[in-house]
């Protein structure tokens, strides 16, 4: 029997139990004490693995192509682990099943550890708990942690943001590329995927992503190569590695990688701080005092600044 203490169970996890792994990623994505005392035992034990993130629209074939991705890496003898985020599902079940259906072939490698995760009501939602699982897998020694989102939205660009290289995979639907723009993915991509490359329209979709890339007026010193891909038969996925591979190295040499871990810690702790700020105040926005004022407000005995300056006290 595992103990349910954060250090006991990351030890374990370290150890290579796989069930003190979950209970801690559960840990953490229930948020609270028990979620802090995880972050403060793994962040001192992480900082190697490398994560590679995976979005873009429903049915584009992120999952697919993530289990290509796991296939290739795991014929090279490195270990991975796979994080499925679904914002949308208030329990990780729903994902789980789809997302281990059809990574089904390597559901009996050691090697492979498939995790997905729903918001389940931590502080912050999805935008902190998933740095955080991050770490965990990090501190139980995964070289490769790849995060992979399940849908098109600003929660889904946050989680891209936590990766070392970010993946966007469109298809070659008419507009699919031009969707992913307004989205905002093409502000994260480090690497762009036309995905079911053997339908038509792909050369299109191909041509709208350069176009778009053409367009960018600060581009910076990456530009995204874009790689086409049928995920389903395998075709295209050594590029697709390859492109990864190239952007890792990019990094690491022009040092830009240790900068962007430090931004996205910065952001993290501000994010942190917002929230918790934020719980704060939703505190006193009830109870005998706020009734008060509230009745002041309606009464026009006070005004809505002032009320809030009441509320918070002078220092706000």
């Amino acid at each position: 029997m595992i103990s349910g203490d954060p250090g006991a169970l990351l030890d374990h996890a370290a150890a290579g139990s796989r069930r003190a792994l979950a209970r801690l990623i559960t840990l953490v994505e229930r948020g609270g004490d028990d979620a802090r005392s995880v972050g403060r035992l793994t962040y001192p034990r992480g900082g190697e693995a490398y994560t590679l993130g995976i979005t873009g629209a429903p049915g584009a074939g992120k999952s697919t192509i993530t289990d290509r991705l796991v296939g290739h890496v795991r014929s090279m003898g490195t270990e991975v682990a796979v994080l499925a985020v679904d914002p949308s599902s208030p329990f990780s079940g729903g994902a789980i099943l789809g997302d281990r259906v059809r990574m089904q072939g390597h559901a009996g490698d050691p090697g492979v550890f498939i995790r997905s995760m729903a918001t389940r009501g931590h502080l912050g939602g999805l935008a902190l708990a998933t740095p955080e699982a991050i770490r965990v897998l990090d501190a139980c020694n995964f070289p490769l942690v790849v995060v992979e989102t399940v849908g098109v939205g600003q929660v889904e660009v946050e989680v891209a943001g936590w990766a070392d290289t970010t993946v966007v995979v469109v298809n070659p639907r008419w507009g699919d590329a031009v969707q992913a723009n307004k989205a905002g993915l093409l502000e994260v991509a480090d690497v762009l995927v036309v995905n079911k490359a053997d339908r038509p329209g792909a050369a299109e979709a191909e041509r709208d992503l350069r176009t778009m890339l053409d367009m960018n007026l600060d581009p910076g010193p990456w530009r995204p190569p874009v790689v086409r891909t049928v995920a389903t038969t395998g075709e295209g996925v050594d590029e697709l590695w390859d492109a990864v591979a190239a952007h890792r190295a990019f990094l690491g040499d022009s040092g830009l990688l240790a900068a962007r871990r430090a931004r996205r810690l910065d952001d993290e702790v501000r994010a942190i701080v917002l929230h918790r700020l934020a719980a704060r105040a939703e505190g006193r926005l009830s109870g005998p005092r706020y009734e008060q004022v509230s009745a002041d407000l309606a009464a026009r005995r006070t005004d809505p600044w002032s009320a809030a300056e009441a509320l918070l006290g002078p220092s706000a």
